[in-house]
């Protein structure tokens, strides 16, 4: 059995050598500059901030809807229909909480599950809760969170 050499060089960019040291075979890898912009993707949440009833759009995909401290009024958040707005399988929504007042997370003619327990329904998202909602199908939803019932 070999063992896996990693040698890099003084100024952590450019080129890297993965030799095995019980034969000349080599492999190298060019590696990107450390000061490079982030290639990942974006790695942020972007905040859509509702103080009123909302329906979710095509354009919240992948952001926190987020029930702001300073509204202290119950409020519903919706989840449309697919054939009204159609996300792709593997699309999240995030629902965050933080007045006093209860939110209701609703779901129009799709099914919603809730995680652990299979129920389905209109969910509610207590102070300070967070719930995280995954299109599934193109008709299912699956939502878990905490201070969710």
């Amino acid at each position: 059995m070999s063992n896996l050499k990693v040698q890099g060089n003084a100024s952590g960019a450019g080129t890297t050598t993965l030799q095995s040291p019980n034969t000349s075979t080599s492999a190298t890898l060019t590696l990107p500059d450390s000061t490079s912009a982030d290639t990942l993707g974006y790695l942020n949440a972007p905040i859509n901030e509702q103080s009123a009833a909302y329906t979710a759009v095509l354009a919240d995909a992948g952001k926190i809807i987020f029930h702001p401290s300073t509204d202290a009024n119950a409020r519903t958040f919706t989840i449309p229909a697919n054939g009204s707005v159609a996300y792709a399988t593997g699309t999240v929504l995030t629902f965050i909480n933080m007045t006093s007042q209860v939110v209701t997370i609703a779901i129009t003619t799709d099914t919603m599950y809730l995680a652990g327990a299979g129920t389905t329904g209109s969910r509610s998202l207590a102070q300070y809760g967070i719930a995280t909602a995954v299109k599934m199908t193109s008709t299912t939803w699956l939502i878990s969170g905490t201070g969710l019932t």
